[in-house]
């Protein structure tokens, strides 16, 4: 067994919205010390099929280890029918990380896509400590992928809403709620979490900007460790591996 690899019991497993379960395991794992950005490799069964593990973001990691998770394929399904009380393997936790924003930023802009919503949460309980003005724009599908907007709050953020189909929110992709960043450029610094168009979206809006931020990619890890090159994705600096050096880039890194 790793040192990072840990035997952890289910302590719920809910069902949120119609594809979206929250996932909270009992206890805290000795040196399961996750910060913001990071992930966790979980194998959701001990049969061969599905052979390789999933990588969730860590959604909360305060008392217990806490993950957000959509049910969109075999492994997720089988993850949805664990019970509480079950025991996971879970190994984390690994990748790179969201670093605080650098000197002289007032304003901080956490942008989301559907379930890259889910490492955001975790980066706002460690900056709601802090001075800076807060700013959410969270955009979904449908009203089902937005979630834990009450949770921002809670942490003091400022919440804009925008979905595909105008269920919830304002009607449109989250470049709509772009409006509302405001401030001196030099001031602001976004993080973003979401598919790759919503990151090329930002990526350009910042750029235009002059703004600097980090970029947290989604892509399907099958080692978690950077062996099997299976996640490489092209930056200024060559391709690398979001499950290692990754998953959080600088905005402006990543090349899409």
């Amino acid at each position: 067994m790793l040192k990072n690899q840990y035997q952890l019991k289910i302590a719920s497993n809910k069902k949120i919205t119609k594809n979206l379960y929250h996932m909270i395991f009992s206890g805290k794992a000795i040196g399961m010390d996750a910060k913001p950005g990071q992930f966790v490799h979980l194998r959701v069964n001990d049969k061969l099929t599905p052979f390789f593990r999933r990588p969730f973001g860590v959604f909360r990691l305060k008392d217990s280890l806490e993950i957000l998770y959509d049910v969109v394929g075999l492994g997720t399904t089988i993850l949805s029918q664990k019970k509480k009380g079950d025991i996971l393997d879970v190994i984390g936790p690994l990748g790179s990380f969201f670093c605080m924003p650098p000197k002289g930023i007032k304003t901080v802009v956490l942008i989301a896509g559907g379930i890259g919503i889910a490492p955001l949460l975790s980066l706002s309980d460690a900056l709601r400590k802090k001075k800076y003005k807060v700013v959410l724009l969270q955009g979904g599908r449908n009203k089902d992928q937005i979630v834990a907007s009450s949770e921002f709050k809670k942490n003091g953020c400022v919440v804009h809403v925008s979905t595909d189909d105008g269920s919830v929110g304002i009607k449109g992709r989250v470049s709509k709620l772009f409006s509302n960043i405001k401030g001196n450029s030099d001031e602001i610094f976004i993080y973003a979490c979401g598919p790759k168009l919503m990151i090329k979206s930002v990526q350009t809006f910042a750029k235009k900007q002059n703004i600097c931020g980090q970029a947290s990619l989604e892509e399907v890890m099958a080692c978690g460790i950077g062996t099997c090159l299976g996640c490489s994705t092209k930056t200024k600096n060559g391709y690398k591996t979001v499950c290692k050096d990754g998953p959080v880039f600088s905005l402006d890194e990543v090349v899409i």
